[in-house]
């Protein structure tokens, strides 16, 4: 498991940056079963599978809890059987640390 889970996010103002294609590749492959998807902007997406759609209900209450104690916040689609979540920085337009950190936490809940 990666270690970014152990991080915490941090604040971002006018002059934070995304993540140069060099710092994208080292934390995506920190991360197992992570993809990046683009639709006008680079996203961080994984599907994650479950027996019963109230244990993808509880999957996703426990991301919802964590990102607001982090402070951002992903996108969540729950369906019988699985979540597909997808972080980015909207602030940004595109992938920042903060996004590959709940990303592990992400997986660390799971």
């Amino acid at each position: 498991m990666s270690q970014l889970f152990k991080e915490n996010c941090i604040n971002l103002d006018e002059s934070s940056q995304l993540c140069t294609a060099d710092e994208v590749k080292l934390f995506l492959g920190d991360l197992d079963s992570w993809s990046i998807v683009f639709d006008g902007m680079e996203k961080l997406e994984r599907v994650f599978r479950f027996n019963t759609f109230a244990e993808a209900l509880k999957f996703t209450n426990q991301i919802a809890n964590e990102a607001e104690q982090q402070g951002h916040h992903p996108k969540l689609t729950t369906e019988w059987g699985k979540v597909t979540v997808s972080w980015w920085t909207h602030f940004l337009g595109g992938l920042h640390k903060n996004d590959f950190i709940m990303a592990a936490r992400t997986d660390s809940l799971y």
